[in-house]
């Protein structure tokens, strides 16, 4: 009965092989396109006349 056990706990060359394991890496295809340049021009601050009367306007940034 020890027998069977015996044998089939013995070290084998099969047990003994080296295994290479080599992760699949996929490449994703993403296209990175460049962004578009934005062109800005600053308005610079001013006096805007109202119904109420005038109001001071801080300068901005505009897309041209």
């Amino acid at each position: 009965m020890v027998l069977p056990l015996a044998i089939a706990s013995l070290p084998s060359q099969a047990s003994a092989a080296q295994i290479i394991v080599r992760p699949i890496i996929h490449k994703n295809n993403v296209v990175v396109r460049p962004r578009p340049v934005v062109h800005q021009k600053l308005i610079p601050g001013h006096w805007e006349q109202t119904r109420h009367g005038r109001r001071w306007v801080p300068d901005h940034y505009v897309r041209v």
